[in-house]
This record gives C-alpha cells, structure tokens and sequence, in this order.
C-alpha cells in the first residue's frame, strides 16, 4: 500500500504542534467543536503556522451553522475542514470553491457501507460514536467493509492498537486524538512519537 496518511487531532499547544511533525504527521487538527481541546481561531492560526506548508492543517467542527464554519475556517487559515456532525451535501457545495480539503467524518455500522465521497468530500474518516472519547468501535467486526478510497481510521486507536489496526484493515490513514493523552485534552509528545512509529512501522510490514 502507499505510505500511510497520519493525522493528529485536538492540537492546543506549540509543543503539541512541534512533537507531531518532528514525529513525521502528514495533518493535524485543531477543533472547533465543543470540547476540552477546542481552540479559537487565533490559537489555531499561530499554531498552524509552526506546522509548515508539507502538513495538512484542518479544522474540526460538529453541527455548528454553515457560516460558523465558513468564519471560523477563514479567520484561522487552515487548509482542510472536518464535518463531525449531521452536516448535509449543502455544506459540502458550499465550501468547495473556497479550496479547502473536506472531511466527512462518521461512525460507521456494519449493516450500512459508507462510500467516500458520497457528499463531496475528499476524505472519509471513520470514527467512534462519541469522538474524541477515547472509545473505539468494533473495527475487527467481520461484517464491517472497508470503503475504497481515501479513508481513515479513528476512535480509541492508540500507540497499543494501531499497528494491529493497520494491518487488519488497510485504511489509506489513521487518526488519533486521547490516544496520545496523558489525561483529557493534554497531549504527551513521547505518546505522539510512539503512535506515528507504531502506525508506519505496520504500513511498512504490508500493512
């Protein structure tokens, strides 16, 4: 398989920023939704600018209005926005001419295949029902059908499962957030080192 895709999610701090591209993350993801890890538009602007041109900076929101988002993504200067919530296709048609990378993220269920793209984004992230809890879903369930496509992996990966997540599945990325915590919100760079070495080192063997 190409080389995996490596985001780290719910950045607050420089040091956050620092340890995820020293670690090689190709993204990293500043939330705007509410949570212990949001951050307001001139956090994520000065925090974005550390990361450089070669990572993908993006947004995280959750249900919030249109125009939120649309304010929000402007005023901060990241380049991807991730829609977490219920968000339809209009928000989707909306942002494309502004030039962003869109993420549609998800909780996935056996019985309904998700198809990336199928709202117009770019990428497809699947994740826990409650994300950023740390809580996995059963990404081992034999009905579970991986989309084709540009997909990640999300909810409860950590620096213990994400090698065995990689391999069982082959998703084109993974995602993480409290995996890499020392308590809610509070990322540890040591952490962060370990997931993209865990999560590259499975790409590698074939993932």
């Amino acid at each position: 398989m190409s080389e995996l895709f490596i985001k780290i999610c719910g950045l607050r701090t420089a040091e956050d920023v620092d340890a995820a591209v020293a670690a090689g993350a190709d993204a990293v993801g500043f939330v705007f939704a509410e949570s212990p890890r949001r951050v307001d538009a001139g956090t994520a602007r000065e925090l974005a600018a550390r990361a450089g041109e070669g990572v993908l900076t993006v947004g995280v929101f959750r249900g919030q209005p249109l125009e939120e988002v649309r304010e929000l993504s402007a005023a901060s200067g990241l380049r991807a926005v991730q829609l977490h919530g219920d968000e339809g296709p209009e928000y989707y048609r909306a942002l494309r001419p502004e030039g962003y990378t869109l993420v549609r993220a998800t909780a996935p269920t056996p019985e309904r295949p998700e198809t990336c793209g199928a709202l117009g984004e770019d990428l497809l992230l699947l994740d826990a029902p409650a994300p950023g809890a740390g809580r996995p879903w059963d990404w081992s369930d034999p009905r579970f059908v991986p989309p084709a496509g540009r997909w990640l992996l999300a909810g409860g990966l950590d620096t213990g499962n994400v090698g065995r997540a990689v391999r069982t599945l082959s998703p084109w990325g993974v995602d993480v957030s409290s995996g890499v915590e020392v308590r809610r919100g509070v990322k540890d760079p040591a952490l962060i080192g370990e997931f993209v070495r865990a999560a590259r080192e499975a790409s590698a063997a074939g993932g």
